[in-house]
């Protein structure tokens, strides 16, 4: 695995290094010791599957309101335009965002760390992404509003499902 540095301070790109053959190829996509020695510490508590059937599904961006979820996000099937919002007031990279598109011929994942916001558009009809979490969830999970012009976000795409709770997040305060 390759740890690459993103514009957000603690974001990662995680590009995979596929061992080739006949069969196919083998990757690995999570090492705890990798991922520390890397300063990106991520112990796998919960895994999770986000499928969705249609392009233009948007999801987020969400984050837990302790500021207390570590992630690594990958796309296993279809494609979509992942986003991270970085919400610590005290880092360098504070409202801002990073983009990057995510798919399985790619082979990358996106760690984020705590405080950092998460959302996504799938581009492609039956679009799943793995989740491993550093973090169970706490059923306390919070977001802001996808399109606020506080942050800028570039999406390729305008939405065609959301959920209603996604659509209203009122505007961000910091």
């Amino acid at each position: 695995m390759r740890f690459v540095p993103t514009a957000i301070e603690g974001v990662l790109g995680v590009e995979f290094d596929p061992h080739r053959d006949a069969r196919g190829f083998f990757a690995r996509t999570y090492c705890e010791d990798e991922f520390a020695a890397a300063g990106a510490p991520l112990r796998a508590c919960q895994i999770n599957l986000s499928r969705n059937e249609t392009a233009g599904t948007l999801r987020g961006l969400h984050f837990q309101p302790e500021g207390e979820e570590t992630k690594l996000v990958q796309c296993v099937r279809g494609k979509v335009w992942d986003v991270a919002l970085d919400l610590r007031p005290g880092s360098a990279t504070y409202l801002k965002w990073f983009g990057a598109e995510l798919s399985p011929e790619g082979l990358t994942a996106l760690y984020l760390p705590v405080g950092v916001a998460h959302g996504f558009i799938s581009l492609t009809d039956e679009t799943d992404l793995l989740y491993v979490m550093g973090e169970a969830y706490s059923g306390r999970g919070q977001g802001v509003r996808w399109n606020d012009p506080a942050f800028g976000i570039h999406w390729p795409r305008e939405p065609a499902v959301m959920s209603a709770q996604d659509a209203a997040y009122p505007d961000f305060r910091p």
